[in-house]
């Protein structure tokens, strides 16, 4: 009880960060001026053109979610919290509070001529929050946070993974500069995978 006690102030301050992140999500979906529509067809069309912004809105939110579930696993991996952990959350904190702006973006031009800045940028802040979660872990491992040694190894790996995604999410963004829409169907292949992981993973 006590050891869960030292980390339940971080916990519930990473919780309502990563609620309030979830829900900013939904505010980049407009729904239809009813003074621009006229006929039902006009309706469904305007629905249909929000379906960018959907997609981007669900992609988002997925990973939020999965990132949120990543944290709530590691918070149980560690015994207390020290200055270093408690700033790299933060930093991995800030990376998940700006993923709404890259969401808008990417909802609106992901279709246009334009979506190469807005699918680099997406997978920007992808990469840049692997660097949190590399933060993390070694903050957690040289301030000998790791419950056991069975946690340990697996903030080692969780760090290993850090630099993995970095690498992925770096180089998915430098091929959106040439390659948008494809590179938006492989991020969200890659989070599906995730996802699927995460489902299969036993968490300790």
């Amino acid at each position: 009880m006590a050891e869960n006690h030292a980390t339940s102030r971080l916990e519930a301050f990473c919780d309502g960060v990563f609620a309030i992140a979830l829900t900013l999500l939904i505010i980049e979906i407009k729904h239809p001026a009813a003074e621009s529509i006229a006929t039902t067809s006009e309706f469904w069309g305007a629905l249909q053109h929000l379906a960018p912004a959907v997609f981007a809105f669900v992609l988002s939110f997925g990973i939020i979610l999965i990132t949120w579930v990543n944290h709530h696993a590691g918070m149980k991996l560690v015994r207390g919290t020290s200055p270093s952990f408690i700033y790299a959350n933060g930093f991995l904190l800030l990376t998940v509070v700006f993923v709404p702006f890259p969401t808008g973006l990417l909802g609106e031009f992901i279709l246009t001529d334009h979506a190469a800045p807005a699918v680099f940028l997406y997978n920007a802040v992808v990469a840049v929050q692997a660097i949190g979660w590399i933060l993390c872990s070694r903050a957690a491992l040289k301030s000998g946070l790791a419950r056991d040694d069975v946690a340990a190894t697996t903030i080692r790996e969780n760090g290993r993974n850090g630099y993995f995604a970095f690498v992925l999410y770096s180089v998915l963004a430098l091929a959106a500069l040439w390659f948008p829409l494809s590179v938006a169907i492989a991020t969200t292949l890659s989070w599906i995978f995730w996802l699927v992981l995460g489902i299969r993973m036993k968490h300790v």
